[in-house]
């Protein structure tokens, strides 16, 4: 399939993942500690829980963009992170704004158009990203992180605004990725299509506030 080429590339290494122990504290807050976790090129795992739990922050831990209260990340091969941000200049036309990361990633200008393509975005190549629908701009950010050449794919709530037939498009980006011998991470509060996929419930992992002692 055509659309395969823009997302079963060949990465620098193999994929691997591991975290031992991993805490997070924020505001003065310990949000979960003891999070272990291994993946090996090929597998995925769903971070499960409602908003609010710390799913995004577990997510950012291992991306490196907040430090870890206690515990380890150590990984083989780049990582890719997709959360709510689009990261793509609203001014430029789709295809021209995507071209721009995806060049600095080292993919060639065929595989943007084959991106656009597996999320049924082609036909906004010309359509500045500030006019995208939000919907739109998610399935936008799924063909940049699918564009990057990661190994590993970190992805944050990756099926909010999506539709049912984009949600089966994202299943089908992430079951393409790992068969190319990728990893992906997802953190949601709903279901994703991640077939023989680990299950981490975050729930498990946040600490029980002590009583408090009757005045």
């Amino acid at each position: 399939m055509a659309q395969d080429a823009a997302i079963s590339k060949g990465f620098e290494s193999s994929a691997a993942l591991e975290c031992v122990g991993l805490a997070c504290l924020r505001g003065g807050r310990i949000l979960f500690r003891g999070v272990s976790l291994k993946l090996g090129a090929g597998e995925a795992c769903h971070v499960t829980g409602p908003n609010g739990l710390g799913k995004s922050s577990l997510i950012r831990v291992i991306a490196g963009l907040l430090p870890a209260y206690a515990g380890a990340v150590t990984s083989s091969g780049r990582m890719a992170l997709a959360d709510e941000k689009v990261a793509l200049d609203a001014g430029q036309p789709l295809a021209r704004a995507l071209g721009h990361w995806a060049r600095l990633d080292g993919s060639a200008d065929a595989d943007i158009s084959e991106a656009l393509a597996a999320v049924d975005l082609a036909h906004l190549a010309d359509v500045p990203v500030r006019f995208l629908s939000t919907g739109q701009r998610k399935r936008a950010l799924l063909a940049r992180i699918s564009l990057s050449r990661a190994g590993i794919w970190l992805l944050d709530e990756p099926a909010n605004g999506l539709d049912t037939a984009s949600i089966a498009r994202l299943g089908d980006l992430m079951a393409r990725h790992r068969a190319g011998g990728g990893i992906v991470l997802a953190a949601s509060h709903q279901p994703l299509p991640l077939d023989d996929a680990q299950t981490l419930p975050l729930a498990d992992f946040v600490p029980v506030a002590a009583p408090e002692e009757p005045a």
